[in-house]
């Protein structure tokens, strides 16, 4: 069976009738990864879905950029992690602003503009205390733990969706794990900053 990575979507487009139907071959393929992979970044189940729909509608309208010998999972990822980062970016101007407008003073959040735990896994205290954690780390490092431990890529796949060497994932994972244990173990309610970092909650499934 074929890896995520190893999937060729652009020669099973060209066996394919029409490219309506070619496209709708290719969302059946990835779509739980892509929604699942949104999940994990923005920690919003609306705002993930939205995000890696738009993400196949953007690699629909652009398909033709994609070489007849590339796999289509690696050029597709940069697409949605790209539309996740820059959703995460607004949504943190709109605090900064919102704030602003308020003079400082806390906001209420909700979980359009939050990265919230209960819309991502069951109600569980210790899930709820995982994804806090997730969410108070940066960019790069949440993206590996996703990829790595809700997605189960091999560090060759990590290495292939995120444009580097394996080196650089197996560094990237050390210090993300490292971050995500020093969260968990300091602050039990979660209440530091997003910059205090601290375990490696899976083990399991890995593929080295």
């Amino acid at each position: 069976m074929e890896s995520l990575c190893e999937q060729n979507t652009a020669v099973a487009w060209s066996s394919c009738r029409s490219p309506r139907e070619a496209f709708e071959v290719v969302v059946k393929t990835h779509m739980k990864d892509a929604y699942f992979i949104a999940l994990g970044l923005v920690g919003n189940r609306e705002d993930a879905l939205e995000l890696s729909q738009e993400a196949f509608y953007r690699a629909y309208k652009h398909f033709d950029q994609l070489n007849s010998q590339e796999k289509f999972f690696p050029w597709f990822y940069q697409i949605l992690r790209n539309l996740c980062f820059s959703h995460l970016r607004k949504r943190r101007l709109r605090r900064a602003e919102s704030l602003d407008e308020m003079g400082g003073e806390p906001m209420p959040s909700g979980p359009a503009d939050v990265f919230d735990p209960e819309m991502v896994a069951e109600r569980n205290e210790s899930k709820d205390r995982v994804w806090r954690a997730i969410s108070r780390l940066d960019e790069k490092h949440r993206e590996v733990i996703v990829l790595r431990h809700f997605r189960c890529l091999s560090y060759d796949e990590m290495a292939r969706v995120l444009f580097c060497n394996r080196g650089t994932v197996t560094s990237r994972l050390y210090y993300a794990r490292k971050r995500l244990k020093e969260i968990l173990e300091g602050s039990p309610d979660m209440d530091a900053g997003p910059d205090d970092d601290r375990t490696e909650p899976w083990k399991g499934g890995q593929r080295p």
